[in-house]
């Protein structure tokens, strides 16, 4: 059973995440062989204030 952690930065509707979601799977399926009902997709939001890039929020 594959799972897929995404970690993006706050700001994304429900709908793109739903999106990244079904593409996600979508793609797993197609590269594994494996039934859609087998993926997991968990997708985490990040506040801007607590992802740095260059030792510097994003937030």
């Amino acid at each position: 059973m594959p799972i897929i952690q995404v970690q993006i930065l706050e700001g994304r509707t429900d709908e793109q995440i739903r999106n990244l979601i079904a593409e996600l799977t979508k793609s797993t399926v197609h590269c594994l062989q494996v039934k859609p009902e087998q993926v997991r997709v968990i997708v985490q939001t990040v506040p801007k204030n607590y992802w740095g890039t260059g030792g510097v929020t994003k937030g």
